[in-house]
């Protein structure tokens, strides 16, 4: 009995040192494994075409809207934005969301207060090149998690989302803009380096749109 303690006894601080060694590695995964939350998509052509739009996630697909087809969706575009499915049934955006295995940077980014999140928000994604129709949607869907917190810190990660999100589009479009928001709730106010965000793209010819994000929780 006295032998059979003490194998536990070692096997237990096995397992508490492993815990320790691979910690970061653990805590990794799970941020890596976030789910990419309502990213919709938005179609601009410059006149009424066909357009197909297949997913490439580094991740699984967890729902979509219209229903994601294995060979991707299939629409007719108009320039307003209006999308049309073979069955006659319209939309404004495509949408979908999946566990992303993205590696996400929150060493730069912005530490601003709950209560300034709406305007934080609406002069940050207008000079990433959204709409204020897009913006809205954008922030009438984050704001009620964020608005409350003391603080949050923003970051947008375009690099990290696109290289884990690849879009495939027929006909190729003109310009693409992609606003991907990885953001956690503070309790205080933290100091960090904010970075210089890219200069407004210029929507010329086919525009294709797309936003999301991800919480960071924990």
């Amino acid at each position: 009995m006295k032998a059979f303690f003490t194998t536990m006894l070692i096997f237990l601080v096995i397992l508490l040192l492993l815990g320790l060694v691979f910690r970061d590695y653990v805590t990794e995964f799970f941020i890596g494994g976030a789910v990419a939350e309502k990213p919709v998509i938005y179609l601009y052509p410059e006149e009424e075409c066909e357009v197909h739009v297949g997913l490439s996630p580094d991740g699984d697909l967890t729902v979509s809207y219209p229903q994601y087809p294995d060979d991707g969706w299939t629409v007719t575009a108009s320039p307003d934005g209006t999308l049309t499915d073979a069955e006659n049934r319209t939309y404004d955006s495509l949408f979908w969301e999946a566990e992303l295995d993205a590696d996400y940077d929150l060493s730069r980014g912005f530490c601003v207060a709950g209560a300034d999140t709406a305007a934080f928000l609406e002069e940050t994604l207008a000079a990433l090149g959204l709409s204020e129709t897009e913006a809205n949607a954008f922030i009438v869907y984050w704001l009620p998690r964020m608005q409350d917190n003391a603080y949050n810190l923003i970051t947008f990660q375009q690099d990290a989302y696109t290289d884990a999100a690849e879009l495939n589009i027929e006909p190729a479009p003109d310009t693409v803009i992609r606003v991907f928001m990885v953001w956690q709730g503070l309790d205080k106010a933290i100091d960090i380096a904010e970075p210089t965000l890219p200069a407004t793209p210029a929507r010329e010819g086919f525009t294709v749109v797309e936003w999301g994000g991800t919480e960071i929780t924990g």
